[in-house]
Formats: structure tokens, C-alpha cells, sequence
């Protein structure tokens, strides 16, 4: 293979990578993804190696030659479930040999140029219906329901304006909880009895950085510690832009004399069982749909997120323990979810973390973060999220290999790669591409 086959074959894997690793992929699935596609191409020896802000490809035919070496940055993060689908059916066309390393390439560039179908401003009600349904989880009545929805979708509009302007997410985080107190010492003026704790605390659920901390402990399960790292440091960063906007709300409210009383980071109250289970279900398909994710999973990632909900419900109350509780529901996620997946086309991974979300740690991460801010002791609170964040990761993956059929070429592809694929295919095509 000439040196200019060579380069066009690392920049497609590099570019697949690219778009699967801002999309919400793990490290490890954007590393078999990359590896897929360049033995598929024809190119042997390759080596991948994936930090949280960069990709890099190495190939060297033999020790006589210089290596190719491509290395790509990921700067625009953003999940996105409908990019990541055709990504993942793209990587399986070019796996099987359906589609030529230029023809892929071809097909890579209408994807990353064609806009969404879904309206924005359609995502937006999304993400205010993912506010509603997470209030459902916190035992909130009516009115804190509508309280979060509005807020939901105000916070959304003020951040699509700040990422507009190019604002790092820290101050996005921040201008969300500065809303979200301001909106809370509002309602208190009038005079409503609501809670303003659990009015805060159902304001900022959308902010709260659960999937972060729980794809930094998938990366760092599947031998990716660098990674896992730096998206534990994002997740807490995100977070502690949260308490500084409360705080700063608080006292925007004591300057203009309102008074809300002492605030409980993380407030929530015991939901009735039914509620939990259709808060989870409303929660999980919001989720999902605000993601991009492909209209036809909706219904699926309801009843998984449902279940999901149900057994983390029935699990506490029998006194298993929070973290066990997670795990059963995780386990069950991660076994639903490949079956799921294969019946409606759509990568592993949307289901599971849509799946999860109504059992994801941000609040707990908030509570703790806040406790230490205010002088106090978080770090129970804290463990318990790792603790909560492991459960989720470690379940899903082992409800993965469950459900997986154990057949000896993908047993050898996962122990190379570090466990199943939540993203691309279980194999890679060992017949040299024939190129267009």
C-alpha cells in the first residue's frame, strides 16, 4: 500500500474516533472502532492510543521505514446518540466490506456536515421533560414538577447562548445555578409553601454531571486511567460550578432581602413506588430523545429506564444497600440493553446510559462537593457516588458480557480490548479491503 493509502486509512479511523469520543463513546470502544477500521483497510500493526483530548495512530511497516504517525484533537464535546448511531453503522459497513475506505470516507463527510432532523427548540422541551420526570424521582409535588420543567428549559436556552459565545462549561454550570436560586427566591416571594431547598435541587438536576463520573469509571475499569481521570476532574469541575452559582444566588437574594431560609444541598423527599418507576421511565426516554437518539428507541429506553427504576425500588427495600441496589438495576440495564440495541439498530451505549439515568450519582457528587464547601464533612457523600458511579459502570459491562454470545473470536477480541463493546462491532475483518 502506497505511504498516501496509508495516511487516507489513519485519517478516516482518526476522524471515526474523533466523532465517537465527543459523541459519549468510552475509550475503549473508540479504540477497537479506530483498530477496526484501519485492518479493515488493509493496514496491519497498528497502534491507537486515546486520551480525553486527543487521538493518535501509529503504523510502521518495518523497522527499515519511518512511521506514519496522524494525531487528532478533540476539542467540541457534546452527546449526541444520532451521530454516534450512523457512526457505529458506518464502522459495521466498513467491518464487512460493504463500503471501501473511500466511500467511507465519503460517507463520514455527509454525516459530520448534515444537521440534525430534530428542531432545537424541540430538545430543548426535551430537556425541560427530563426535568419533570427527575422531579418525579425526588418525591416533588405539582408544582415543583412545573417549577423544574420551566427551569429545565431556561437553563438549556442559557447555555446554548453561552456555547454560542464559546463560554467555557464551568460558566455555563455557574449561570445555571445562579438561575436556578434566583428562581427558587422568586417563587419563595410569592408566598407559595414549597420547599426552596428541593425547588433549587429539581432546578439543577439537568447539571448535574452523573454521566461524566460514570463514563470515567467505565474508561477506568477497561484500562483507561488517564482518561478516566480527566473525566473525573471535568465532572467535578461542572459540579463545583453548580455550588458556586447557588451560592451566588443565595446571596443575590440576601442583597434584595429575600429570605429562603437554610438551604439543603441535594434536598429530596421519599417518592411512592409508582412515581419513582414512571418518574425513571419519563426521565430515561428524555434523556435519550434531548441526545439525539433515534426516535424508535424512545419506547424501549422508557420500559428500560422503568425497570431499572423498579428494581433499584424493590432492592432498597429489602436492605441490600444503595450500592448493590444500583448494581442489580446496572446488571439488568446491561443485559436489556444488548438485545435492545440489536432489535432497533442502535450502539449498546444508548440504551445503557439512557437506561441509567435515573440512578445516575450527580446529586450525590453535589451533596458531597457542597458539604465540603460549607465547611462541613462530604466525604461520605462522595463515596457514596463512587461508589454509586462503580455500581453503574461495573453492572452494565458485566450485564453485557452476560448477554453476549461467548463465541471464542469475540472472547479473543474482548480480552485484547478489554472487556464488550458498548460501541462498533465485536470483530474485525482480517481480508485486505479493496480499495476504490
Amino acid at each position: 500500500m502506497v505511504e498516501r493509502d496509508v495516511f487516507k486509512s489513519l485519517d478516516l479511523a482518526l476522524r471515526i474516533g474523533e466523532l465517537l469520543l465527543s459523541s459519549g463513546a468510552g475509550a475503549a470502544d473508540v479504540t477497537a472502532a479506530m483498530l477496526s477500521v484501519t485492518r479493515a483497510c488493509g493496514l496491519r500493526g497498528v497502534i491507537a492510543d486515546v486520551t480525553f483530548t486527543q487521538l493518535v495512530l501509529h503504523h510502521q511497516v518495518s523497522v527499515d521505514e519511518p512511521a506514519a504517525v496522524q494525531v487528532r484533537r478533540v476539542i467540541h464535546r457534546d452527546i449526541d446518540y444520532e451521530d454516534l448511531t450512523m457512526v457505529d453503522h458506518l464502522v459495521r459497513d466498513i467491518v464487512d466490506g460493504r463500503i471501501d475506505r473511500d466511500g467511507g470516507r465519503a460517507a463520514l463527510a455527509r454525516i459530520v456536515s448534515t444537521g440534525h432532523r430534530r428542531p432545537r427548540w424541540v430538545v430543548t422541551l426535551g430537556w425541560g421533560v427530563l426535568g419533570a420526570g427527575t422531579s418525579l424521582l425526588l418525591g416533588g409535588g405539582l408544582v415543583i414538577t412545573l417549577v423544574a420543567f420551566a427551569a429545565a428549559v431556561m437553563i438549556d436556552r442559557i447555555q446554548r447562548a453561552m456555547t454560542v459565545r464559546r463560554m467555557p462549561v464551568f460558566y455555563q454550570q455557574v449561570a445555571g445555578g445562579l438561575f436556578a436560586t434566583l428562581l427558587a427566591a422568586g417563587i419563595a416571594a410569592t408566598g407559595l409553601d414549597v420547599d426552596s431547598s428541593l425547588v433549587v435541587t429539581a432546578s439543577i438536576v439537568m447539571l448535574l454531571a452523573g454521566i461524566g463520573f460514570v463514563g470515567a469509571t467505565q474508561d477506568a475499569l477497561s484500562g483507561f486511567p488517564l482518561t478516566a481521570a480527566a473525566r473525573s476532574l471535568e465532572a467535578v469541575l461542572a459540579t463545583a460550578g453548580i455550588i458556586a452559582g447557588v451560592s451566588g444566588g443565595l446571596n443575590v437574594a440576601a442583597a434584595l432581602g429575600l429570605d429562603l431560609g437554610r438551604i439543603d444541598p441535594g434536598a429530596y423527599e421519599a417518592a411512592a413506588p409508582a412515581m419513582l418507576t414512571a418518574g425513571g421511565a419519563l426521565a430515561a426516554a428524555a434523556f435519550a430523545f434531548s441526545s439525539y437518539a433515534p426516535l424508535r428507541t424512545l419506547l424501549p429506553v422508557a420500559l428500560v429506564g422503568a425497570l431499572a427504576s423498579m428494581i433499584f425500588t424493590v432492592a432498597i427495600e429489602l436492605e441490600v444497600g444503595a450500592a448493590w441496589s444500583t448494581a442489580l438495576a446496572a446488571v439488568a440495564v446491561g443485559v436489556l440493553s444488548y438485545s435492545v440495541a440489536g432489535t432497533f439498530r442502535v450502539p449498546p451505549l444508548v440504551v445503557v446510559m439512557s437506561g441509567v439515568v435515573p440512578l445516575l450519582p450527580g446529586l450525590a457528587i453535589f451533596r458531597g462537593l457542597s458539604e465540603l464547601a460549607l465547611g462541613g464533612s462530604g466525604s461520605l457523600e462522595l463515596a457514596g457516588a463512587a461508589a454509586t458511579a462503580i455500581a453503574l459502570a461495573s453492572g452494565a459491562i458485566l450485564g453485557q458480557y452476560l448477554a453476549q454470545p461467548l463465541k471464542r473470536e469475540a472472547r479473543r477480541l474482548e480480552t485484547r480490548l478489554a472487556g464488550p463493546r458498548l460501541v462498533g462491532p465485536l470483530r474485525a475483518r482480517t481480508s485486505r479491503m479493496k480499495q476504490g
